[in-house]
C-alpha cells in the first residue's frame, strides 16, 4: 500500500509539472507568434523600383522611421526591431542599391541623396505613414533632414545615433573624399577604393570599439557581398561625390532645427573617425533640449551599446507619448 501511494504522488507531480510546462510553452508560443512582435520582410514597388523594408509593431502605436547608413542596410536596426516592436511601430527601408531593395542601372536611377531621399518620402506616403520619429545614422542623416524640411509637420522626434549635419562632424576619416570633391579623376576615385574592400567595411564596423567580438561579422560580410556586385563601386563613388551636397545643406538643415525645436535623442559613438564626438556636441547649439548620450564606441554604436541605445530609445519616446 506504501508503495502505491508513493507511485500516485509521483504521479499526481510528473502530471502537475506537465501542465506548469505547458503552460510556459503556450505563453512562450503566444509571445513569439505575437504579430505585433514578428519581424516581418516586406517589399513595395516606388516607381518601378522594389524596395525592401522591415517592419515590426503594431501600426497604432508610435511610428519610429529607421534610415541606415553606408554601407549597411535595414540589418543594421534589427536589435531595434526586435526590442522596441512591443510598444512602437517600426519599419526600416533599404535604400535602391542597398540591402534587399532593387539595385537599378545608374542609367534609370539617379543615385544622388536628393533621389534617395525622393523614393523614401514617396514610400512612406505610400504606406500612409505621415506622422514619425526618425532614426538617423550616417547616410540616414542627409535622408532624414531631407524629410524633416520638406515635411516639418510630419516629425514627432529625432533619433539621432552619429548622423552628422555640421562641418565641425566631419573627421579625418574624410581626407580621401574631400579630395574626390576637389577634383575627380580617375586617381582619387582608386584612392577610396580600398572602403569597398572586405577589410575597409570590416574596420568601419570595428574601428573605435571596445570589444571586437560584440560586433556581428554578418554585417561587414553582407555588406561585401552587395559591395561585389556589378557596378556598385561605380554607384557607391557617386554617392561618395554627391555628399558634398549634403554638406552644402548643412546651414538650411540647422535652421530646421532652431526653427521647429523637435525633440532630439543623441546617442552617439564618440570613436567614430567619420563624425567623431564633435559632430553631437554641434547639436547643442541650436536645438535647446536634448538628451545627449555619449558611449565608448565606433561608427556603428548599435552593435557594441544596443541594449544601452535601445533602453535610452524607450524612455526618451515614452516622455513625448505623455
Amino acid at each position: 500500500m506504501k508503495n502505491i501511494v508513493i507511485a500516485l504522488s509521483v504521479l499526481v507531480l510528473f502530471s502537475s509539472c506537465k501542465v506548469n510546462d505547458t503552460s510556459k510553452m503556450d505563453s512562450t508560443t503566444n509571445l513569439i507568434q505575437n504579430n505585433n512582435w514578428t519581424v516581418k520582410y516586406k517589399t513595395l514597388a516606388i516607381n518601378g523600383v522594389n524596395i525592401a523594408y522591415r517592419e515590426a509593431g503594431n501600426p497604432e502605436n508610435p511610428t519610429i522611421v529607421l534610415l541606415h547608413g553606408f554601407p549597411a542596410s535595414s540589418y543594421q536596426y534589427r536589435k531595434v526591431l526586435q526590442q522596441l516592436a512591443d510598444q512602437f511601430h517600426l519599419i526600416a527601408p533599404d535604400y535602391p542599391g542597398f540591402g534587399n531593395s532593387d539595385f537599378p542601372d545608374a542609367k534609370t536611377y539617379q543615385y544622388t541623396f536628393d533621389n534617395i531621399a525622393t523614393t523614401v518620402n514617396a514610400f512612406l506616403e505610400q504606406k500612409n505613414i505621415n506622422s514619425y520619429a526618425i532614426m538617423i545614422q550616417d547616410y540616414g542623416a542627409p535622408i532624414g533632414f531631407r524629410l524633416a524640411t520638406a515635411h516639418p509637420e510630419r516629425i514627432t522626434a529625432i533619433i539621432n545615433q552619429n548622423g552628422n549635419a555640421y562641418e565641425a562632424g566631419l573627421g579625418d576619416a574624410w581626407k580621401g573624399i574631400r579630395a574626390l570633391w576637389k577634383n575627380r579623376t580617375k586617381q582619387t576615385e582608386e584612392a577610396l577604393l580600398p572602403a569597398f574592400s572586405l577589410d575597409g567595411l570590416k574596420w568601419q564596423y570595428t574601428h573605435g570599439v571596445r570589444d571586437i567580438q560584440t560586433v556581428d561579422p554578418d554585417s561587414y560580410n553582407l555588406d561585401y557581398l552587395r559591395l561585389s556586385r556589378s557596378n556598385a563601386h561605380a554607384v557607391n563613388l557617386d554617392l561618395f561625390y554627391d555628399y558634398q551636397n549634403n554638406v552644402a545643406l548643412y546651414p538650411k538643415w540647422q535652421q530646421y532645427l532652431r526653427d521647429n525645436q523637435p525633440p532630439l535623442l543623441i546617442v552617439w559613438g564618440k570613436n567614430d573617425a567619420f563624425f567623431p564626438e564633435s559632430g553631437a556636441e554641434a547639436f547643442k547649439k541650436d536645438v535647446k533640449n536634448i538628451d545627449y548620450n555619449i558611449y565608448d564606441t565606433g561608427h556603428f554604436a548599435l552593435e557594441e551599446d544596443g541594449d544601452a541605445i535601445i533602453k535610452k530609445i524607450r524612455s526618451f519616446m515614452r516622455k513625448l507619448s505623455k
